[in-house]
């Protein structure tokens, strides 16, 4: 079944609802791949993120766009989604946050060459039309030395058993939409790499996701949530994503423009 991206103009209205789908990814996947950002920009790089520009490829209803305004950045979210957006402009307002958000898509940005000191793209670039051309313009409108942060999904055996098999089709599990992903726009890291490498970016490391839980526990959880014994915030906090070695489902990284 093809990738549904209309699925985020439907479900708009649950990015902030911690009882909804869309808000599971902030509780899961906040917490580990932001606090690795930072990490990275910070203790590693010993980059000050205060008044930096940063640009959020593909920002939905703002879930990142918050945690790095809270940095100090001028963050500026991307998506072509306008419910998306009207909802993160809200949501922005209701915690005194200033963030600009603009309609558009990543292969096409509407933004001066090298403009932005930062530049992320999660849990979107398994789902636009052409993969090449979205990191041809991140790389375009970073500015030399600037940092490209990204998640994806691996095209693996591993990601069509838990991001496909167990998360969309197997009716005892699946708390995603049936059509929320597509296997085959899955990225190997090696293809994403070629990619960034073409157009400047020099890749600097990779590292996986994975639920800090055993695979049983992992199905229980989600059997449970099923059957609506647990709410997508209590079961997103129980699977509780880690960082890991193993990169077979999800990753993420950074890579440096040159």
């Amino acid at each position: 079944m093809p990738v549904n991206n209309e699925l985020y103009d439907q479900l708009a209205w649950t990015w902030w609802d911690e009882h909804e789908i869309l808000n599971a990814l902030r509780i899961l996947l906040n917490p580990g791949r932001f606090g690795y950002f930072v990490e990275v920009l910070v203790d590693r790089l010993k980059i000050d993120p205060k008044d930096k520009q940063a640009l959020d490829v593909g920002c939905g209803g703002g879930l990142l766009a918050e945690e790095f305004a809270r940095l100090g950045c001028h963050v500026t979210g991307i998506d072509p989604s306008e419910p998306s957006l009207a909802v993160a402009r809200a949501h922005a307002v209701q915690e005194g946050l200033v963030i600009e958000y603009r309609e558009g898509v990543g292969e096409r940005l509407p933004f001066a060459d090298a403009y932005f000191d930062i530049v992320y793209c999660c849990d979107v670039l398994e789902h636009v039309n052409d993969l090449e051309a979205v990191i041809s313009e991140i790389a375009r409108v970073l500015k030399k030395d600037g940092i490209f942060f990204y998640d994806t999904i691996n095209r693996t055996f591993m990601s069509k058993l838990i991001s496909i098999k167990l998360l969309q089709e197997w009716k005892a599990t699946s708390v995603m939409p049936a059509n929320l992903h597509d296997w085959k726009m899955f990225i190997k890291p090696q293809e994403l790499q070629a990619h960034m490498e073409k157009h400047g970016l020099v890749h600097k490391e990779i590292v996986g996701l994975v639920p800090a839980t055993n695979p049983l526990t992992l199905i229980n959880l989600l059997r449970k949530r099923k059957r609506g014994e647990l709410s997508f915030k209590e079961a997103a906090k129980r699977i509780d994503l880690a960082r890991s070695k193993d990169t077979s489902n999800l990753y993420m990284g950074y890579a440096i423009k040159i």
